[in-house]
């Protein structure tokens, strides 16, 4: 199947008709982060794929900085819908918070450009209200798991402290997979299952 810029362009300029330039821009802006696997977007080429004028662009953007931090929302809102996904997966809650951590990995995995923006310098310093919010919802939802599989409740203390040692876990084992350090272990799905699994034993044992 034909993945040329022609059929993107005429798509994205038929959304924006309907009025959807914004999300057009992003969705192409998260195309062409992924193609260069650097955070180098231009407005005025997002424009031209999308069929529109660069002032029509910056009428939904002031600059790169706004536009990079609503892509970043947008991976958040995409990371937290697999991440509640793999929670609603029938089992128990630990194995519900296990394949939370899963989907964490995979989406770092499939998504490496955009996990690096999402939790980059970047991000740090340029907090969007749309940023802020979408990134507050995706650590929520890994709350909530935890919770569940803790059965303590989800302003408890102990939640807070088990959530930050759940991510720190699966993003410092999805960065490390994303810098080739693991590809010496062969199957990065089975060790990524056997660290989840590792980890929540032990959190059983303590």
């Amino acid at each position: 199947m034909s993945t040329s810029p022609a059929p993107k362009t005429r798509t994205a300029a038929r959304s924006y008709h309907h009025g959807n330039l914004r999300a057009a821009l992003v969705a192409e802006g998260l195309a062409a982060l992924e193609d260069s696997e650097r955070a180098d977007v231009s407005l005025r080429e997002l424009a031209r794929r999308v069929g529109v004028s660069p002032n029509a662009a910056y009428r939904h953007f002031a600059d790169k900085d706004a536009l990079l931090a609503a892509m970043a929302a947008e991976g958040f809102r995409r990371f937290g819908a697999a991440a509640a996904a793999a929670q609603a997966a029938p089992g128990r809650p630990a194995e519900q918070l296990r394949a939370q951590g899963r989907a964490y990995v995979k989406f770092a995995r499939d998504n490496p450009a955009l996990f690096k923006l999402m939790f980059g310098s970047f991000a740090a310093s340029n907090r969007s209200e749309e940023l802020t919010q979408a990134g507050e919802l995706t650590f929520e939802g890994l709350r909530a798991g935890v919770a569940a599989s803790t059965r303590l409740p989800r302003d408890d203390e102990r939640v807070t402290v088990a959530t930050v040692y759940a991510w720190g876990l699966v993003h410092g084992l999805s960065h490390l997979i994303l810098d080739g350090q693991l590809d010496e272990f062969g199957d990065l799905d089975a060790m990524t299952d056997a660290v989840l699994t590792f980890a929540s034993t032990a959190g059983q044992q303590r």
